[in-house]
């Protein structure tokens, strides 16, 4: 009677053995009907990173917030080894990627030229006190030339190539010109025994022979390219005319001012591009004996150079402290340790080194930073390095295979003969380490070098087009950030019993 009489009034049904309370064993009514279809169709879901994923199940395509994605499950204790051992395949992996070089030329060209300001300005401190000249003198000009260099390495970059075959004839023409007009007398300058320089006005000199590497690497590039164009470097004659004899000229005019230095990087640039063009080996084995004779005689004929060659691994500053420059640059190093004593506060600098801040930085480097420093040094050139000749073995075009080619060699020989004249395995041939030594006349041409091999890493095609695929994904990814937001708000107001 009781159940009737309640279903009569329009209760539900009831469930027995569960009473109200105070009820004795009346039966609770249940939901009506409607709501129970209501309670099937539209189930309740959690809140949180689980609801969400059970919503996004039901729907195909769907794509869950970052956040709100599931966890990849913990690994098992032996995944680290198997990382490890998977760990050339993907550094090979990502080292084949179209864009590779072109970001490993920029951050190490970047680092190096950062490094090397640093490195200047506290190297030159207690040179530039010493001549009475502010403690931030040579930092100032160097900085002064950086920004002159960055815009030169950006023009480098933007330019087409087809600009800088262009600009290869007027360049070699300027700095023929400017190299003859260093012998002027009344013209030009001599620096430690060189008159390799032409005074610009107050305190800046202009180094003519500096730019005369550029000048030959784009030059000598635009010429084998057309000539290889035509299949004319097969025969020997086509390979070496006008290319070697303007190279004698350019290391002659050098010479006349007593630059041993330039003249063996002028000369490795030469030969590296003749092994680009695919020299026989008895054509380059001749060319290179001449020129070894030839760098003997001018060694020989010098009294200065002769006391230089013998100071190759010395220990001791000798007679008339003739290795005096050389011994204190393993002194330098030798006192740095793994971490060096710190920014600041080599003792080396302190009138014991001569030229602390150009051609033996890497000593005072190696005295402040230690082992570590330099060997980031080292890795840095050496990365630079390896990405040019990357760039230079997967282009297409003859001119970007021998402009690469030859700024690659310039840059590495250059850097091999500052490194090795510090650490005892070279005679002392007074050139700055590139991108990293106090001298605007080096760094200016280095700067746009290095700019032409970022420009030719953006221009291989399959670099190219990730480049456009990224200025697309630069553009959908706001749009996509945005709905990101709005769906993580949406969810958070919802509440729990909606979809």
């Amino acid at each position: 009677m009781t159940a009737d009489r309640s279903t009569a009034h329009g209760g539900g049904p009831t469930v027995p053995g569960r009473g109200r309370p105070g009820g004795g064993s009346a039966g609770r009514a249940l939901p009506p009907p409607g709501a129970a279809r209501r309670a099937a169709a539209y189930p309740r879901v959690p809140r949180g990173r689980e609801g969400a994923q059970r919503v996004m199940a039901g729907r195909p395509g769907a794509r869950l917030p970052a956040g709100l994605r599931p966890r990849p499950p913990a690994q098992p204790r032996g995944s680290a080894l198997r990382g490890l051992a998977r760990l050339p395949g993907r550094l090979r992996v990502a080292w084949d990627r179209p864009l590779t070089a072109y970001y490993v030329i920029l951050g190490a060209g970047a680092l190096i030229t950062v490094l090397g300001l640093v490195m200047v300005y506290s190297a030159s401190m207690i040179q530039a006190l010493r001549l009475g000249l502010p403690s931030t003198f040579y930092f100032r000009k160097q900085l002064l030339a950086v920004a002159i260099g960055a815009v030169l390495m950006w023009a480098a970059v933007r330019l087409p190539v087809r600009t800088h075959r262009a600009l290869a004839y007027p360049l070699l023409l300027g700095a023929v010109f400017l190299m003859m007009l260093v012998q002027v007398p009344g013209i030009g300058q001599t620096v430690n025994g060189n008159t390799n320089w032409i005074s610009i006005g107050g305190p800046f000199q202009l180094q003519p022979s500096e730019f005369g590497k550029l000048a030959l690497v784009l030059w000598g590039a635009d010429l084998l390219a057309r000539k290889s164009d035509k299949n004319m470097l097969v025969q020997w004659k086509h390979l070496l005319v006008p290319l070697v004899p303007v190279a004698v000229l350019l290391l002659g005019l050098i010479m006349l001012g007593g630059d041993m230095g330039t003249t063996m990087i002028l000369t490795a640039i030469l030969f590296g591009m003749l092994w680009l063009a695919g020299a026989p080996t008895r054509l380059f084995a001749g060319v290179l004996a001449g020129a070894g004779a030839l760098a003997a005689l001018a060694v020989a004929t010098n009294p200065n150079r002769m006391g230089r060659l013998h100071c190759i691994g010395a220990s001791d500053p000798g007679t008339g402290d003739q290795c005096w420059q050389a011994v204190h640059g393993i002194y330098a190093l030798a006192s740095g340790g793994w971490f060096g004593s710190g920014l600041g506060a080599s003792v080396e600098k302190w009138g014991e080194l001569p030229e602390p801040h150009t051609d033996f930085i890497f000593a005072v480097t190696g005295e402040e930073l230690g082992l570590a420093g330099t060997l980031s040094v080292l890795a840095l050139f050496a990365a630079l390095g390896y990405a040019g000749i990357r760039v230079a073995g997967r282009t297409e075009d003859p001119f970007v295979r021998f402009a690469a080619g030859g700024v690659t060699t310039w840059i590495m020989a250059q850097a091999v003969i500052n490194i090795g004249a510090v650490l005892g395995l070279l005679p002392i041939a007074g050139v700055p380490l590139p991108l990293f030594s106090y001298g605007g006349s080096a760094l200016l041409p280095t700067m746009f070098a290095v700019g032409l091999l970022i420009c030719f890493a953006r221009d291989e095609p399959a670099a190219r087009a990730a480049l456009a695929a990224r200025g697309r994904q630069s553009r959908i990814a706001p749009i996509r950030r945005a709905m990101t937001r709005t769906m993580r708000r949406r969810a958070r107001r919802r509440p729990s019993g909606e979809r």
